[in-house]
C-alpha cells in the first residue's frame, strides 16, 4: 500500500486565502494539540502573508508566533512559504539577509521552508536552498504554476531539473490560482516523475472546482506528497477538504496513516473562531471558475477584496479582475504569485480607479521593468516599459548580486528600539510599519485592529444595514452597499447596488446624530459645516496641484517648499494596498507649499503639494 504524506494548511493558507490571513495565535492555540497528534507530514503555520500581518494589523509578534507554535506542536515539522530572495517582503534582498533569515527561522522552529520565486528564476532561490541546507533543514524548491504562451510541460520539467541540481530536498507544484485541470495534471507529474528524483507535491487551490481531481489525479500519476486544509477553512480560494481527501485516498488504496476520528475538535473549534472574523469574508472568496482567466490566486482575492474596500472601490472589483490578465501580458506573464500578484494586481487596481491605464505606476511596476526581480517569462510590451521607466536600461544579472550587504546598515538604522536579530529581520521586511510596531511594543501600547461584533440588538446593540429594500412611490429598490470612501471626509463616495445596478453615489455630510448602544439618535449634534476645518488640506485648484489616485499613506516627501522640479519628477511616495507608489510632478516649477507630513493618511482629492511655473 503506497504511502501518501499530507501537509496540513489551516493554520497558514486556509486562512489566509478566507479571511484574509487574520487569524490570531491565541484562536491556534488551542487545537495545536489535536493537530500535534493527527501524523501529518507538516503543519504549515508561518510565512506567505501571515509576517505581513502579524505586524501590519494583528499587532503579534510573528516570531513570538512561530515560538509559540513550536512549543505547541513538539512532534510536527512546522513548514513555511518562503519567496527566494524576496524572503516575506515584497523587494529582492542581499544574501546576507536571506542566510539570517533562514537561520533564525530555523532556530525558533521552522522545519520545512518551500521556496519559491514569482518569476521562477531560479537564480532567486539558490541562496534561500544553500542556507537550509546549510542549517540542516528539508528545502522543498518550487515551481509556481500558469498557464500562457510560453508556459508548457518541457519548460516546468527544466525548472525542476535546476531545482534538483540545487540541492533541494523535495519539488512542489504550486497551483496557487487553480489552474490545472486534470490531463495537465496527469501530463506534468508523469513527465516529472520520470525526470526527476525527488519526491513531488501538489499544492492546488480549490477556486476553478478542480483542485479535488487533480491531488487525486497527481497521486495516481507518482506524487507522493499533497496539501489539504481543514474543513474550517477549506474549499473556494482555499484548498481541498483534508477529511475528504483522507478518505478518497483510503477508498483508492492509499495509505495516510491519519486518524480521522481525532478531527472533529480541530474542525469545531474553528469553525466557531472563524465566526469572529467575519468582517474579513468575502463574497470572492467562493468557487470561481473565471480564475482560469483572470488568474488571481486564492491567497490574493481576500486581500485584494479588502484592499478595495479600504480605498472605497469593492464594486469595481470585477473590472480590477478583468484589467488583471492585460496587464499580466503587458509584463511578460508573470505567475500571479506573491510579489508578482500583489504588483500586477495593485497596477490593474490603479489602471481601473484612475481611469487611464498606467497614468500612475507603482515604484514596484518600474522596478520589474527594470529587472529588479529577475527574468521575465516572455518579454514584456516595450510601450508600457517606456511609459513606467523611460529610457533607463533593465538589468540583466541576478538581481541580488546588485545589493551590497545589508545587515550592518539596518543595525545602524534600527538602532534603539531593535532588541534582537529577530526584531533586526522584522525591520528588514517592512522598515515603516515595523518601526512604529517595534515602538509601540516597547511602550506597552500595541493595540490589536477591532474584531467587530454582531450583536443581537435586543441586547441593546446594533450595526448598520448593508443590504435593504427602499420603497418610494409604490416603487421597491433593492439597495446593497459595497463600499464607502474614508468615513471622515465631509464628502464621502458610497458604492451600491440597486436592483443589481452599480452606482457611485456623493453624500454630503451637513449634519450629524449621535447614536447610542440602543440604535436611537441622541440628541447630541455635530455640525459638519461649522467644524474647524483649519487643518484641511485644499482641494485641487489648478494643474500644480499634486494629488494620490488612490487612498493610501505618506512613505516619503522628496521635495520641500522652494525647491524647483522639473515635470514627471518624482515628489511624494505613498503607500496604497501594499505597494509603493511615486507621484509625479506633472508640470515644472518651483514648490510652493507641502500639505503632508510623513506618515498621514491621504485620500483623493486633495492637494498634497503645490507647484508654481517658474
Amino acid at each position: 500500500m503506497k504511502k501518501i504524506d499530507i501537509t496540513e494548511l489551516v493554520l497558514r493558507d486556509g486562512h489566509q486565502c478566507h479571511i484574509a490571513t487574520r487569524l490570531r495565535t491565541e484562536d491556534m492555540l488551542p487545537i495545536c494539540p489535536q493537530l500535534d497528534d493527527m501524523g501529518f507530514w507538516s503543519i504549515e503555520a508561518w510565512g506567505g502573508a501571515t509576517f505581513d500581518a502579524c505586524v501590519r494589523y494583528l499587532k503579534e509578534d510573528p516570531w513570538e508566533r512561530l515560538r509559540k507554535l513550536r512549543k505547541a506542536l513538539p512532534n510536527s515539522r512546522i513548514q513555511m512559504l518562503l519567496r527566494g530572495q524576496n524572503l516575506l517582503g515584497y523587494r529582492n534582498y542581499s544574501d546576507d539577509v536571506v542566510d539570517m533569515f533562514v537561520k533564525k527561522s530555523a532556530d525558533n522552529g521552522v522545519d520545512v521552508f518551500r521556496i519559491f520565486d514569482a518569476l521562477n528564476d531560479m537564480r532567486n532561490i539558490e541562496v534561500s536552498i544553500k542556507a537550509v541546507k546549510k542549517y540542516k533543514k528539508h528545502a522543498e524548491g518550487t515551481i509556481s504554476y500558469t498557464t500562457s504562451p510560453v508556459h508548457n510541460i518541457d519548460y516546468f520539467v527544466s525548472l525542476a531539473k535546476k531545482i534538483e541540481v540545487l540541492g533541494a530536498d523535495s519539488i512542489a507544484i504550486k497551483d496557487m490560482a487553480g489552474l490545472l485541470t486534470p490531463k495537465v495534471t496527469k501530463d506534468l507529474v508523469s513527465s516529472l516523475v520520470k525526470n526527476i528524483n525527488l519526491p513531488i507535491h501538489m499544492h492546488c487551490h480549490s477556486t476553478s472546482g478542480l483542485a479535488s481531481i487533480n491531488l487525486i489525479t497527481a497521486v495516481e500519476n507518482g506524487a507522493t506528497m499533497i496539501d489539504t486544509c481543514n474543513s474550517s477553512f477549506s474549499e473556494g480560494a482555499s484548498h481541498p477538504t483534508t477529511e475528504s481527501i483522507i478518505v478518497a485516498l483510503d477508498d483508492l488504496g492509499y495509505k495516510t496513516d491519519i486518524n480521522l476520528s481525532k478531527m472533529d475538535d480541530i474542525t469545531n473549534h474553528l469553525k466557531q473562531v472563524r465566526k469572529k472574523y467575519w468582517q474579513f469574508e468575502s463574497e470572492f472568496t467562493s468557487l470561481d471558475p473565471r480564475v482560469l482567466i483572470n488568474q488571481v490566486p486564492g491567497g490574493m482575492i481576500s486581500n485584494l477584496s479588502s484592499q478595495l474596500n479600504e480605498q472605497g472601490a469593492l464594486d469595481r472589483m470585477d473590472e480590477v479582475l478583468a484589467e488583471i490578465p492585460n496587464v499580466r501580458k503587458d509584463l511578460g506573464y508573470p505567475p500571479l504569485v506573491t510579489p508578482t500578484s500583489q504588483i500586477v494586481g495593485t497596477q490593474a487596481a490603479l489602471n481601473v480607479i484612475t481611469g487611464e491605464r498606467y497614468k500612475s505606476v507603482t515604484s514596484e511596476v518600474k522596478n520589474y521593468f527594470l529587472g529588479q526581480y529577475g527574468n521575465t517569462p516572455a518579454p514584456v510590451d516595450k510601450d508600457v516599459m517606456k511609459i513606467a521607466i523611460g529610457d533607463q536600461k533593465p538589468i540583466t544579472c541576478r538581481p541580488a548580486d546588485k545589493l551590497k550587504p545589508e545587515i550592518s546598515n539596518l543595525r545602524v538604522k534600527s538602532e534603539g528600539y531593535v532588541k534582537s536579530d529577530e526584531d533586526l529581520l522584522t525591520y528588514a521586511m517592512f522598515p515603516d510599519i515595523a518601526t512604529i510596531f517595534l515602538q509601540e511594543r516597547h511602550a506597552g501600547t500595541l493595540e490589536q485592529e477591532e474584531l467587530l461584533i454582531k450583536n443581537d440588538t435586543n441586547n441593546g446593540n446594533h450595526y448598520a444595514p448593508s443590504e435593504f429594500n427602499i420603497s418610494l412611490h409604490g416603487e421597491t429598490y433593492h439597495i446593497k452597499v459595497k463600499g464607502s470612501g474614508d468615513s471622515g471626509e465631509t464628502e464621502r463616495p458610497f458604492y451600491v447596488s440597486v436592483d443589481g445596478i452599480s452606482e457611485e453615489v456623493l453624500i454630503e455630510t451637513l449634519d450629524e446624530l449621535q447614536v447610542n448602544t440602543t440604535g436611537n439618535a441622541t440628541t447630541d449634534k455635530k455640525n459638519k459645516s461649522t467644524e474647524n476645518s483649519d487643518q484641511a488640506r485644499p482641494k485641487p485648484s489648478h494643474d500644480g496641484c499634486v494629488t494620490t489616485a488612490m487612498p493610501g499613506t505618506i512613505v516619503d516627501i522628496k521635495v520641500k517648499v522652494g525647491d524647483k522640479v522639473k515635470a514627471g519628477d518624482g515628489v511624494v511616495i505613498i503607500e496604497a494596498m501594499k505597494m509603493e507608489n511615486e507621484i509625479q510632478s506633472s508640470k515644472s516649477g518651483v514648490v510652493m507649499a507641502v500639505h503632508i507630513k510623513k506618515g498621514d493618511a491621504v485620500s483623493p482629492n486633495e492637494t498634497l503639494i503645490e507647484i508654481q511655473r517658474s
